[in-house]
């Protein structure tokens, strides 16, 4: 009883805000063609459980669109930002969609980070027909319906999915490691890791493997010892854990302490600034992840880009950085290819994107609003990052 009635709340709060959005009409920043800018949402986790992620990328974003502004704007018109913090909450991301497809008049969104946020957010880009682009929601079903099938249309990304880094590292496990056994070490509370573990477990156990356990934790915990004395005693091969920095820094620092020395795995979940802060240097050794991006990658447009970002922010970006700044700049190249403002031929131009190059690669769009792109795998060295492997977009 209690349930329905906060899940009536909620949607009370929603129809509410919606009332009062659209009821703000003298303040409004919309965008028109008669306007000297065109406005885009930027919706991120700048507070909360993930802000690591989320004020990367937003401030990715801003470099790119601080640029696009100072060299002229696009469409003879200056790009204006609008910032949004969904406080990595699934009904603050709905809440701060709403305004800005209803009080500011977007027409497009950026972002959020993390999938449960994308899907949150794009509930409300969909009903508005607004092109959204979230740089690092991996699910598969960001851009299409699991119940139906069918694609979403005005939602995009800029990331690889979870089914594609799982088994990414399903393979590098069997084939690279010479891995025969796995555990398995989740987030249930989590789609993004349930989606790695899944497809993780299939191309595993495809190549000859055997995921011989999986075990559970809980988001934000602070102990894991007593299940890391339980996979301790398993001996396997490997240990994935497709979780989120914060969780898998503690999980790795534990492991380590408890003289666990076994290939800990993981997806891009790990990539953040603060892991090395968490974790320690010792602990991050004999550790992997897929990534979308590595610092050490000789290219001169991911050379060009950390050195900007660093001036910008005393910082090296990081790979959720690198996935923000490509979404501003795909979304620029769409307007531009559409020669319009108007979202409905800005959905169709991404849909169509082509060879798009970018800090993470040349980037195609495929026919489920899914990149088409190479992927790196990351070795960490006393928390360093190595490149291990680059592989080659399918």
């Amino acid at each position: 009883m209690k349930k329905s009635f906060k899940l009536f709340s909620l949607a009370l709060s929603g129809i509410m805000l919606v009332s009062l959005f659209s009821g703000c009409t003298k303040n409004t920043t919309a965008s028109s063609s008669n306007s000297k800018q065109i406005n885009i949402g930027a919706i991120f986790e700048l507070t909360g459980q993930v802000a690591s992620y989320g004020t990367s990328e937003y401030n990715a974003i801003k470099l790119y669109i601080d640029d696009v502004n100072k060299s002229g704007g696009v469409l003879g018109k200056q790009i204006n930002l609008i910032r949004a913090d969904n406080k990595s909450a699934s009904d603050e991301s709905i809440n701060q969609a709403t305004k800005l497809t209803v009080q500011d008049k977007v027409v497009a969104i950026l972002g959020p980070a993390t999938t449960g946020n994308t899907k949150a957010a794009s509930s409300i880009a969909l009903d508005k027909k607004i092109p959204l682009i979230t740089p690092s929601g991996t699910s598969f079903d960001v851009t299409v319906d699991s119940n139906t099938n069918k694609v979403k249309g005005e939602i995009f990304r800029t990331c690889y999915t979870d089914p594609y880094q799982g088994k990414v590292m399903g393979e590098f496990a069997a084939k690279d490691l010479n891995a025969k056994t796995a555990v398995i070490y989740i987030d249930d509370k989590s789609d993004y890791s349930k989606g790695l573990a899944k497809s993780f477990k299939e191309q595993f156990e495809k190549l000859g493997g055997k995921v011989i356990d999986q075990e559970a934790y809980v988001a934000n915990d602070q102990d894991f010892k007593s299940t890391l004395t339980k996979i301790k005693g398993l001996n396997a091969d490997v240990i994935f854990v497709p979780g989120y920095y914060q969780d898998t820094a503690k999980i790795a620092r534990q492991a380590r302490e408890m003289n666990i020395n076994t290939p800990l795995l993981g997806g891009d979940g790990w990539d953040s600034p603060d892991l090395l802060k968490i974790a320690g240097p010792a602990a991050l050794n004999n550790v992997y992840y897929s990534n979308h991006f590595i610092s050490s990658d000789p290219d001169s447009t991911v050379q060009n880009f950390i050195k900007r970002y660093k001036d910008a922010y005393g910082t090296e970006p990081d790979a959720f950085a690198a996935l923000a700044y490509d979404s501003a700049g795909m979304l620029i190249q769409a307007i531009k290819n559409a020669n319009s403002e108007d979202p409905a031929k800005i959905t169709d131009a991404l849909s169509k994107l082509k060879n798009f190059k970018g800090v993470t690669g040349t980037i195609s769009i495929d026919d489920q609003h899914n990149p088409i792109k190479q992927t790196v795998i990351v070795e960490l060295k006393d928390g360093k990052q190595t490149l291990k492997k680059k592989i080659s977009a399918e």
